[in-house]
């Protein structure tokens, strides 16, 4: 047994739920809710059939957006369909009507797929500012606010991604002062413990390490007078002995190997 299932989406008719108006859906969102509960109970009818009949299916399914889905039990859908053109070959007469309506059907698809894709291809001209010359004032504010909205919403995700990124800069920048901080943390420790470890030596090398490196003798010793200054004071000296000696005489004293004595 071979069954052959062309599907038309928006023709689907609601089986066991009651009776429904069967039109196009307007929202596009409920629209599409539909198609995807529909096309899985399609599809899964399609493999009970297979599974309860042993029949050979192929299943095709174009969603509104012109996206396919099938089915097959076999080992492709293309090699179901090759039989069937084998089975519609060797028969005489006429066509069957399916196939008629399934060529129609696909003829229409293609026509409205093509309208889609000049639709598409025009818009997206329309965005870099060409093919605008048919375009009326109304079209042509309406392509101005798309753009302007488009626009902010870029510069609102690239700020975003801009503070993301230097707060993750900031972020490493901290780490890493971090760590040199710690780093030259320790090798001070290790300084000073070093240092305190060598302190059980001699008290005196302690005291000459504790000197400073400049060390300067002379503000300990005062410096020596200089030749001139000695000139002066020898200079002095002997000019106070020999007026000593002077008033020594005038006063009628005289000096003796034994004593004193008087004039």
């Amino acid at each position: 047994m071979v069954v052959y299932m062309f599907v038309k989406v928006d023709r689907l008719i609601n089986m066991g739920r009651g009776k429904i108006e069967i039109k196009r859906i307007e929202n596009k969102t409920s629209r599409q809710v539909t198609f995807c509960k529909r096309r899985n109970g399609l599809l899964k009818k399609a493999y009970e059939l297979a599974i309860l009949c042993d029949a050979e299916i192929a299943l095709i399914v174009f969603s509104s957006r012109g996206r396919l889905y099938e089915f097959s039990n076999v080992n492709s859908t293309r090699s179901t369909i090759e039989r069937y053109k084998k089975a519609s070959a060797s028969t005489s007469g006429s066509a069957p009507v399916i196939d008629v309506n399934s060529h129609q059907y696909f003829q229409q698809e293609a026509a409205k797929m093509r309208h889609q894709i000049q639709t598409l291809q025009n818009a997206n001209r329309h965005l870099i500012g060409e093919s605008i010359g048919n375009m009326t004032a109304k079209e042509l504010k309406s392509l101005e606010n798309r753009l302007e909205k488009g626009i902010s919403r870029i510069r609102s995700k690239k700020e975003a991604d801009l503070q993301n990124e230097n707060m993750f800069l900031r972020a490493k920048v901290a780490e890493a002062e971090r760590a040199e901080h710690d780093q030259q943390q320790a090798a001070e420790d290790d300084e000073m413990a070093a240092a305190a470890a060598a302190g059980g030596g001699s008290s005196s090398g302690t005291e000459l390490e504790a000197l400073p490196a400049t060390f300067d003798t002379r503000e300990y010793y005062p410096p020596a007078p200089p030749v001139s200054m000695l000139a002066a004071a020898a200079a002095a000296a002997a000019q106070y002995s020999s007026d000593h000696h002077q008033t020594a005489l005038h006063l009628g004293y005289f000096k003796v190997d034994s004593g004193k004595g008087l004039l």
